[in-house]
């Protein structure tokens, strides 16, 4: 089984350099990718190798092309191994590595260029690009959002976990620490009474019990509709919030919507979001919320990435690829302009790139993405 994994690899490593070097005079462009090619997380890895052949199918310029490297997934000795056959190659702009925790170890090679598909931080970090869609540029989108909607009592709500200080030093660094902050309990046994106590259910819903006691005795027929009226209510009052931001996913994020519509927050009053789920399809399922808002890239052309992908290689991709796919448009764009790539500094452009996730700037420093807002309603996920 090992040695046929071997042999496909050598065969898709084959494939991607059918671009050699025909003139040793001629310029070329050679980009190295970064992924786990073989082992746990090999599916992954060619998927980003696959998407990178969509794109070169797109630029069809013979002047490109890939040298995939197998780097493992926070391998440290495969990384290492990988950079250095790259450079033996004379390779000196890499896509990848995958994740912000491989950092350390790229930033050693300040003679190459790392495009990462990593969101850890918008800010170009020695060596290293990351396009991933950076929770400031979520945040940002949303704060924009309330913003027009007139809100003007938000919450940002999140989970006490290993990403904690992560969120709270963004929050800080975007100057929404002053917003209020409320973090809970990973365990949803524990959730659901940290959201009474946001919601001051209790309170309201003794205040609806002591109301409805003052019409009980009543028999007059203004009475008796007010109290009907009452019996159709579980709480009485308003939360001291009109919107709220939710930094979480999956059945994390279904448990906390839930906990709130149980403490019965108004969904007319209350502005319900999140960050960038992806188009996960299963927050329609299990979601007691109405309409649930929140950043993203461009849904169509995300759509019409996965259709090409899946009529090329007859299945679907990984969601991280189309960064990848990206990756190599905004690198081709440098080259094309500048003529060369030497540092990351080749990068800050003075006018707006359009890719497939949408519009990204890059100045001062600092990649950042123009999302936009969708809605799940029905079943869809609707651009607002």
């Amino acid at each position: 089984m090992k040695k046929k994994i071997l042999i496909l690899l050598s065969y898709i490593i084959l494939l991607f350099n059918t671009n050699l070097l025909s003139d040793e005079n001629k310029k070329f462009l050679k980009i190295g990718l970064l992924a786990p090619l073989t082992g746990e997380y090999s599916e992954l890895g060619n998927s980003l190798l696959y998407s990178l052949q969509l794109a070169l199918d797109e630029i069809n310029d013979k002047d490109v092309y890939i040298i995939p490297r197998d780097a493992g997934f926070n391998d440290e000795k495969k990384l290492e191994t990988a950079i250095n056959e790259l450079k033996e190659k004379e390779v000196n702009i890499i896509i990848g590595p995958l994740t912000n925790n491989e950092f350390a170890e790229v930033k050693k090679h300040n003679d190459v260029i790392f495009i990462s598909p990593s969101n850890i931080s918008p800010e170009f970090s020695q060596n290293i690009i990351s396009v991933g869609v950076s929770l400031e540029s979520q945040l940002l989108t949303l704060v924009n959002f309330i913003k027009k909607q007139k809100k003007k009592k938000t919450v940002i709500m999140f989970p006490e976990n290993k990403y904690t200080k992560f969120i709270e030093s963004k929050l800080k660094k975007l100057g929404l620490n002053n917003i209020r902050i409320f973090k809970y309990s990973s365990d949803p046994q524990v959730l659901t009474g940290e959201i009474e106590i946001l919601t001051n259910y209790s309170q309201r819903k003794k205040k609806l019990e002591l109301r409805k006691k003052m019409f009980e005795d009543k028999e007059d027929e203004q009475s008796i509709k007010e109290l009907e009226k009452l019996e159709q209510l579980y709480t009485l009052g308003d939360v001291n919030f009109d919107s709220v931001i939710i930094i979480d996913f999956g059945n994390s994020l279904k448990s906390v919507l839930t906990s709130l519509v149980y403490t019965d927050v108004n969904q007319e009053k209350v502005l319900f979001t999140t960050v960038n789920q992806w188009f996960d399809e299963s927050i329609f399922y299990e979601n007691t919320i109405k309409s649930l808002y929140y950043p993203s890239i461009n849904y169509k052309e995300f759509k019409k990435y996965n259709e090409k992908y899946f009529k090329k290689f007859s299945s679907y991709p990984n969601e991280i690829t189309i960064l990848t796919y990206d990756a190599l448009g905004l690198i081709y764009y440098a080259w094309k302009k500048n003529g060369k790539i030497n540092s990351v500094n080749d990068f800050l452009f003075k006018s707006k790139i359009q890719g497939k996730i949408g519009t990204f700037s890059f100045k001062q420093g600092k990649v950042r993405q123009e999302l936009e807002i969708y809605k799940t309603e029905n079943n869809r996920f609707i651009k607002f």
